[in-house]
């Protein structure tokens, strides 16, 4: 029997930290919970409709949240920022807005901090790969031409392995199958490997395939 665990959660406190930073009450921990996915929910779906990225990718990283009394910051961390940089303030206070209406914040404080330093190597990030991938699938490219495509992107980053797999009615398959490659190295079972993991859903005419993309990158 296999024993299967998220790459991330697995590594928390080693290699990994929390994305979420805040404390609640056992009754209202779900709430909470709640909260943080609207919020990354709604960043998500506002950067897709108004990005102005040819490749056609978010480009979005990571989102961190931390919250205290009466205050909720939120750090986006981009490869490509260009889209929030520009014209920032209108943006962002854009922004802060409609999360407020989303989240009916009326007598809460909400600050929304933008990560403009943008990433030197976008494409070592497993979000931004996931999203390419699926940005190609959705073009009718084959699977395996845009896992391949995936890999070159990354080795001019600084990670040492790498292992992407695509699972669902690839390439219109009568039958629904796993493919994956791996290039280089990906010790899943080591602890103290600095593993970056991402999962993503696309919708494609032949129904929704699964991406998942494990990036090895050195050991503590």
């Amino acid at each position: 029997m296999g024993q299967k665990i998220n790459p991330l959660g697995f590594r928390l406190g080693t290699t990994q930290s929390h994305h979420s930073v805040w404390f609640a009450q056992p009754k209202n921990y779900s709430d909470g919970l709640q909260e943080d996915k609207k919020i990354r929910d709604y960043i998500k779906n506002y950067v897709q409709k108004n990005m102005r990225v040819s490749s056609g990718v978010e480009g979005i990283v990571r989102i961190e949240i931390q919250k205290r009394i009466d205050v909720i910051q939120v750090i986006i961390y981009m490869g490509f920022p260009k889209f929030l940089i520009e014209d920032r303030p209108r943006r962002i206070k854009e922004l802060q807005m409609n999360v407020q209406k989303e989240l009916n914040c009326v007598n809460r404080k909400l600050k929304l901090n933008i990560a403009v330093t943008r990433i030197e190597n976008p494409y070592g990030h497993p979000n931004i790969l996931a999203e390419f991938i699926a940005g190609q699938l959705k073009n009718r490219v084959s699977c395996r031409k845009a896992m391949k495509k995936a890999i070159e992107l990354t080795e001019q980053t600084d990670t040492k392995g790498i292992r992407v797999q695509i699972a669902g009615r690839t390439d219109g398959k009568e039958q629904a199958r796993v493919i994956w490659i791996r290039e280089g190295r990906v010790p899943l079972q080591t602890i103290g490997a600095k593993i970056d993991y991402s999962s993503y859903t696309v919708r494609t005419i032949y129904g929704a395939l699964g991406i998942k993309i494990w990036i090895f990158r050195h050991k503590e």
